[in-house]
């Protein structure tokens, strides 16, 4: 590497890998995933609803049976001595439930009335034990022997398993459901560092333009050693982050999440995994395990950060030449504001696409959006989980990264010029003459 070359990517690297922000984000995102993870069991946790007593004036007879027979922890149902305007005044009840005569007929006449705010919980609760007690009814209309016996053994629930079949014949659980949301993650993650990342090449080119910094440094460097410096800098110091955020991952997928997964589900996993879980096992649910075995594997964590690695790079080195351009042919950020949308338009309707291909990672369009460049990023790394054919993420690759040469060879012809224009705004037809200039 040309020794001026290594000086800039070495200026840029230590310049933002010494702040106290890197240091700051890259360990704590990790933590942040975990706690992602975990919030739906501290929310369970935290959200323990309180206990409420109704008082229930039921004029049919029928709801108040089904309503003290209910197995409902927090809701106590107390037959009303009153009418129901009357018992709304003893505040000692949550709420007066009115049940009219015809409830039968019609099961949507019942009315709630409450001293406070209501709960979604219990409203729920209360509308789903009036429905049971009103279908129970109008069973017995039917006076046909063990009715409900008869839509209990026919009330089936069914779980699919998913087996994808490689071209080596090789038989692999899946879900599409888990691959849709580890590709929306991973997809999500390269939209975030392309833009945050990019622009940073771009205001920092800017800066150092409105200080004059650059009219001394190119006297002793190529313009385009200094476009690429500035690109590998930044971009290296991207590439150490995810670098840190897999290995603490993995970390965490080794050594924490094998001791947080009790040991009948972990045996469970292991039986998923080997393809011995019996037929007709009703309780067990294939996605959970699928997910449990996937997150609990080190190398599989490990191939999915290698392919966001290797998307990361060859979309930020396409990006970023752009950016580069851009921040060298205006004088300001606003001045820059209507060129960016050159780069993050394409930026935006990657993630877009992305998410369309999720719901058919084999489609035409996810297919031609995953080979060309300015999309294939963000798309390729959504249909990855889905388990594509190889040769498809690695034409993808090749066509990305030969992209970035081409796209470095005209962001660098307008950067040596653009680098030295002042007090005028360029437009798109100004920078393509630029890019033409021998």
């Amino acid at each position: 590497m040309n020794n001026n070359l290594g000086i800039i990517v070495r200026r840029e690297f230590m310049e933002r890998v010494g702040k106290k922000s890197f240091i700051v984000t890259t360990l704590l995102m990790p933590l942040l995933m975990l706690l992602m993870m975990s919030l739906p069991a501290i929310i369970a946790i935290f959200s323990t609803p309180s206990d409420k007593t109704i008082a229930v004036c039921d004029q049919s007879g029928v709801i108040m049976p089904v309503l003290q027979n209910a197995d409902s922890e927090h809701l106590t149902f107390v037959a009303a001595s009153l009418p129901a305007d009357s018992a709304l005044h003893d505040t000692g009840y949550y709420g007066v439930l009115s049940i009219p005569a015809d409830i039968v007929e019609r099961p949507s006449s019942a009315l709630l009335f409450l001293h406070e705010s209501g709960s979604v919980e219990t409203e729920g609760t209360i509308r789903n034990l009036i429905k049971e007690a009103v279908r129970d009814q109008r069973m017995q209309a039917y006076d046909i022997d063990n009715l409900q016996q008869i839509l209990d053994e026919t009330n089936v629930e069914v779980n699919l398993q998913t087996i994808r079949v490689d071209e080596t014949g090789a038989e692999e659980a899946t879900s599409s459901s888990i691959s849709f949301g580890i590709g929306m993650f991973m997809t999500f993650l390269l939209y975030m560092f392309l833009l945050m990342y990019g622009q940073l090449v771009m205001t920092s080119i800017i800066e150092e333009k409105n200080n004059r910094v650059l009219e001394l440094v190119v006297s002793s460097v190529k313009p385009i050693h200094l476009m690429l410096g500035k690109i590998f800098g930044v971009g290296l110091v991207a590439v150490v982050q995810i670098v840190i955020w897999g290995a603490l991952l993995c970390a965490m997928s080794a050594f924490l999440l094998p001791a947080l997964i009790p040991a009948e589900v972990g045996q469970q996993v292991a039986m998923f995994n080997t393809g011995t879980i019996p037929t007709g096992a009703d309780s067990l649910d294939p996605d959970l395990l699928n997910a449990i075995s996937l997150f609990s594997s080190v190398g599989y964590i490990a191939r999915l950060f290698g392919f966001i690695l290797i998307f990361l790079i060859g979309g930020f080195l396409f990006y970023a030449s752009i950016f580069a351009a851009i921040g060298s042919a205006v004088d300001n950020i606003q001045d820059a504001s209507q060129l960016t949308s050159f780069a993050i338009i394409p930026i935006i309707a990657g993630l877009i696409i992305g998410m369309t291909a999720g719901s058919d990672p084999n489609s035409t369009l996810a297919f031609w959006t995953s080979i060309i460049p300015f999309t294939s990023p963000m798309v390729m790394l959504m249909r990855v989980p889905f388990g594509i054919p190889t040769w498809e993420i690695w034409l993808s690759i090749g066509i990305l990264y030969l992209s970035f040469l081409g796209m470095v060879w005209v962001a660098a012809k307008i950067y040596r010029i653009g680098i030295f224009m002042y007090g005028k705004k360029p437009t798109l037809r100004d920078l393509i003459r630029w890019a033409r200039y021998k």
